[in-house]
């Protein structure tokens, strides 16, 4: 089924940016009217397509209308649907946490903002895996813009690693890219699917080289250990509204080995099935602990929401990793609300100061203590998976699916033992800023314009109990999505029906 509108998630971020920089750059108020709109715009598509893709009809756009896989394009499954909404709810809170304060830093921070949006609506609709490598290049040359906002020596050295680490990544991208189009002629998604199971035999080692490469450079992207060294330096150093929103740049990594691993070298690839799998959910393990070990070590609170981002990592990849429809489903539920979490923590660990400068002892009284404690315990209880949140049901859903997994041994004491650890991490965090406050701190009303990352933060908070409150409505959802997701077959249908019709031909 065609649909026009799947342009529009990367028309208006493109035509808003360049309006910003053409038109707007000398007019701070007006630039703040139009990227505000143009967020609300993105997310009310975004609500849309969700509810298009509730009836399991894939959609697709033919850019030219040239037929694929001779053509770019754009596809719309439940997947995602859901990834475009978790980009917009999270693009609206960043920006409005950013206005008044760290948009009037930079010239040109709704701009690059923009453009982060169009890599990252482009990445989750995108049925080609060249695109896919363009709206990385789009959304990471942004976020090096994004990255660097509000200067300084910490934010620079920290963006260097950050630009070498994604270049080298990359340029993987682009020969695991030549790899698989030297072995099958073709780099559209669906026809992969097609394809990848009737490669001869002599091309099958080199596309099997490209796929592993391919992971390689995904789990950079979602910060799989032991590729996971550059995210606390880099996102720790990030302004805060940036880094709430760079907490979906991780998922697009997942994102990505889901989308591939399932379509192109799923269980209907032949000699190349699932050939990321074995290392997914070890790796996701691993993830686990050495974020929660990092979260452990941490005497800041930006490095200790950073460890728990690469932590949260790992128990989405172990949900990932155990390839079952149960597992997705409560990979991708775990994904939503560890996303919002994340945001949460970053914008709070402006709040309280932790911003440029880091602040060691009673940060936040002086800009309300009580406030700003509750929000914190709030989230905590959400990070670290503790009852009545949904960060609690998210690793129920993940250990009950787990329980046939071929690693079950180690999946359980896993999720279980690092969540104990990270309650004393966070619980120890919290004490520090909160109760070691000195004698005589006086407390202050927040400043009117601290009330809008304040009112953010609770949105966020509301959210995360909107998600426990209605979990039952949510997993049958993300159920029917994975189902979809595992069964790929009207995804190709969808895309690959009018192959043969001609450029005049697609719909």
């Amino acid at each position: 089924m065609s649909n026009p509108w799947l342009i529009m998630p990367l028309v208006v971020p493109a035509l808003t940016a360049a309006l910003l920089v053409l038109a707007l750059r000398r007019s701070p108020s007006r630039q703040r009217v139009l990227s505000g709109a143009s967020v609300l715009v993105q997310m009310m598509l975004a609500v849309g397509f969700c509810l298009a893709a509730a009836d399991g009809e894939p959609r697709t756009y033919l850019l030219g209308n040239w037929p694929a896989p001779f053509g770019i394009v754009l596809v719309l499954d439940r997947l995602a649907a859901i990834m475009l909404l978790l980009t917009g709810v999270l693009a609206v809170c960043a920006l409005l946490a950013a206005l008044e304060t760290w948009d009037r830093r930079g010239r040109h921070f709704h701009a690059l903002f923009q453009f982060l949006l169009l890599g990252l609506n482009g990445a989750f609709l995108t049925g080609d895996l060249f695109n896919l490598f363009v709206f990385f290049e789009v959304l990471l040359i942004a976020s090096y813009g994004l990255m660097l906002h509000g200067g300084g020596a910490r934010r620079l050295k920290s963006g260097f690693m950050y630009v070498a680490v994604n270049l080298i990544g990359s340029t993987v991208f682009l020969f695991a890219v030549g790899l698989i189009y030297a072995s099958t002629g073709t780099l559209n998604m669906a026809d992969l699917a097609v394809k990848v199971p009737q490669v001869a035999a002599s091309d099958q080692a080199l596309l099997a080289a490209g796929a592993l490469l391919l992971f390689t450079v995904f789990a950079i992207k979602s910060a799989m250990v032991p590729l996971h060294w550059w995210l606390p330096p880099a996102y720790g150093a990030a302004a805060p509204p940036v880094a709430a929103l760079f907490a979906i740049m991780t998922k697009v990594g997942a994102y990505s080995i889901i989308r591939v691993y399932t379509l192109v070298f799923g269980a209907d690839a032949g000699p190349l099935a699932g050939i990321a799998v074995p290392w997914i959910l070890p790796a996701g393990i691993l993830t686990l602990v050495l974020g929660t070990i990092g979260v452990l070590a941490s005497r800041a609170l930006l490095d200790l929401v950073c460890y728990a981002l690469i932590s949260s990592m790992g128990t989405l990849l172990i949900a990932v990793g155990l390839t079952s429809a149960d597992g997705l489903a409560a990979a991708l539920y775990y994904a939503l609300q560890s996303t919002l979490v994340s945001a949460g923590l970053f914008l709070l660990a402006g709040m309280i100061g932790e911003g440029d400068e880091r602040q060691d002892r009673g940060a936040g009284v002086r800009n309300g203590a009580g406030l700003l404690a509750g929000f914190y315990f709030v989230l905590a209880i959400a990070a670290v998976g503790m009852p009545p949140l949904a960060g609690f049901i998210g690793k129920i859903l993940i250990l009950e699916a787990g329980r046939a997994a071929s690693l079950a041994s180690a999946v359980w004491p896993a999720i279980l033992v690092t969540s104990l650890l990270m309650i004393i991490g966070f619980a120890r965090t919290g004490i520090r800023i909160f109760w070691n406050v000195p004698v005589g701190e006086a407390l202050a009303v927040p400043h009117p314009v601290a009330m809008l990352p304040t009112l953010v933060v609770g949105g966020l908070i509301v959210l995360l109990v909107a998600l426990a409150i209605f979990a039952g409505t949510v997993m049958d959802g993300l159920a029917a999505t994975a189902e979809q997701v595992l069964k790929p077959r009207h995804y190709i249908g969808a895309v690959l029906r009018d192959q043969r019709a001609g450029p005049a031909g697609g719909e």
